[in-house]
């Protein structure tokens, strides 16, 4: 874990403010993890440590439970497993990881792979399919994540290793469902930043619409959600492999409001854990084994 923050040296001991704990015993909990996965909502993170418990069979079912002190997110560990949520955007996206990098750096945790796993609307691409992201890009479609920072506008870089996510797509290829990788697209906003006609403002066109999310499809944009360029250019910094795998809920060439039904929803929402499962699987034979 590469911190580039000196001051960090000067704290007797560090206070996690959205996660409700302090550093001071992070190596004893936290030395051993090697997965961090990350989604926006508190419900999915629950269910996603209980069903990655139940497939590694690593600790008793009553003792997954939500670490977290605060109602800002939820913290769940299941062996060398951290699950937390991450909220909607960047700024909260941004909070988690600076918390959790930290939480990891004095740990001394290492060789640890980040993945976010969530929702996003697909260009092209029908409901139920899966975009592993090549590349995240902005709402201007470069590879960039902007910050303001003292007044002034700091440029981060963006990208994903492509073994790392040729590897991925490879462990996907017996699943019975769509996985191709392409370009995801991260805006500031769920409405007007991803071009939607249904919001309370809209200040442009069908057309106008249109031709946006054509010239996204055309920049090699393959779905749209709204924490890719911060997760990815955060891991870039902090010198952490990291994966963006989200699953398609409406395809917004065809429209805006996503028309599913609750209980689809509910087990098209599960498809991006079986690939990390997989990853995961092939990382832990022992703990698989049982042994």
């Amino acid at each position: 874990m590469n911190l580039s923050n000196q001051y960090l040296e000067e704290l007797e001991y560090d206070t996690f403010h959205h996660l409700g704990f302090t550093s001071s015993n992070a190596k004893e909990s936290f030395h051993d993890v090697k997965f961090v996965c990350v989604s926006g909502s508190n419900g999915r993170v629950n269910t996603f440590a209980h069903y990655i418990n139940d497939q590694l069979k690593l600790m008793k079912s009553e003792d997954v439970k939500n670490i977290c002190t605060t109602d800002r997110f939820v913290l769940y560990k299941v062996g060398p497993v951290l699950a937390a949520s991450h909220g909607m955007g960047t700024p909260s996206t941004s909070i988690l990881l600076h918390e959790l990098f930290k939480l990891l750096h004095y740990s001394g945790a290492s060789d640890v792979t980040f993945f976010r796993l969530g929702t996003s609307g697909g260009l092209g691409f029908e409901e139920g399919s899966i975009v592993i992201s090549s590349q995240a890009l902005n709402g201007m479609f470069k590879p960039n994540f902007n910050q303001v920072v003292l007044g002034e506008t700091i440029e981060h870089a963006t990208g994903f290793n492509e073994e790392f996510i040729s590897q991925l797509v490879a462990m996907a290829i017996d699943l019975p469902y769509d996985v191709k990788t392409g370009a995801t697209m991260c805006c500031d906003d769920f409405y007007e930043g991803q071009g939607r006609l249904d919001g309370a403002f809209c200040s442009y066109t069908k057309a106008d619409k249109k031709a946006y999310l054509q010239k996204a499809y055309e920049a090699g944009v393959r779905n749209i959600e709204m924490e890719s360029t911060v997760f990815s250019a955060m891991c870039l910094r902090a010198g952490v492999k990291a994966a963006v795998i989200c699953v398609v809920l409406v395809d917004r060439l065809i429209q805006d409001q996503i028309l599913i039904s609750k209980d689809k929803y509910s087990d098209i929402q599960k498809r991006p854990w079986e690939i990390v499962l997989k990853y995961i699987k092939s990382r832990l034979p022992l703990a698989v084994n049982g042994s």
